[in-house]
């Protein structure tokens, strides 16, 4: 997949932020999240308000782009003048203490909060966010459907791929770089072998099931 130029105009992802924009609102934010499902590390959210419609990168779902592609789109975005972004990270031990559905929700109103500019309609990922205090409405396989969460979501998982490399230069037995933190067989064999470190989530499975009733108490 090409990278190069822009989304044509009228290219299915711009439709809904489009209909927005002609309904009056100048700001229109897509968030996403990266990181639920991982058995360590943070969930990452991004938001993304793009200023100027002929000048949106050709981004799509990240889980559908090659790691380069990401990363080129990632660079793109985060240079464009045209392109306003943030990031929040929720650690694991808020995870463990909140739990990952709430942890999700506060990183995306956090992603949100923190944006240079106030958006006046959020376009959330997936599920509503009870907890969002701005206009919004939620798109499920909004990644695939909408430019501002397609973008919104490359930032989320590039930030949190690049952490988990971080973490893998601490825990080189755990092999964070490859998987990030996911629960493949060799990720679960590793904490096994090795035990829990302090950015696994300690209320997951099959962490949980593998600490000691002491290691359990002090989570809370």
């Amino acid at each position: 997949m090409s990278i190069e130029g822009y989304l044509p105009a009228d290219h299915q992802l711009l439709v809904m932020e489009k209909e927005l924009h002609d309904e009056g609102f100048s700001f229109v934010a897509g968030i996403d999240e990266a990181g639920r499902g991982p058995l360590a590390g943070p969930v990452v959210a991004g938001a993304v308000i793009f200023l100027d419609y002929d000048k949106i990168p050709k981004v799509f779902d990240s889980k559908q782009l090659t790691e380069k592609s990401r990363e080129e789109l990632f660079e793109l975005l985060t240079n464009s003048p045209d392109v306003i972004y943030a990031f929040a990270e929720v650690d694991n031990d808020e995870i463990d203490r909140i739990n990952i559905l709430q942890a999700t929700h506060l990183a995306m109103r956090t992603a949100v909060d923190k944006l240079q500019q106030q958006p006046d309609f959020v376009l959330i990922d997936g599920n509503p966010v009870k907890s969002m205090t701005y206009p919004n409405k939620s798109v499920v396989k909004g990644d695939a459907k909408c430019a501002a969460i397609a973008a919104a979501s490359i930032i989320a998982k590039v930030h949190r791929d690049r952490l988990m490399c971080k973490y893998a230069e601490l825990y080189p037995e755990y092999g964070f770089d490859v998987h990030k933190g996911y629960g493949t067989a060799a990720h679960i064999e590793a904490i096994k072998q090795y035990g829990a470190t302090p950015i696994h989530r300690k209320t997951f499975s099959p962490i949980k099931e593998m600490l000691s009733p002491l290691e359990q108490g002090e989570l809370f």
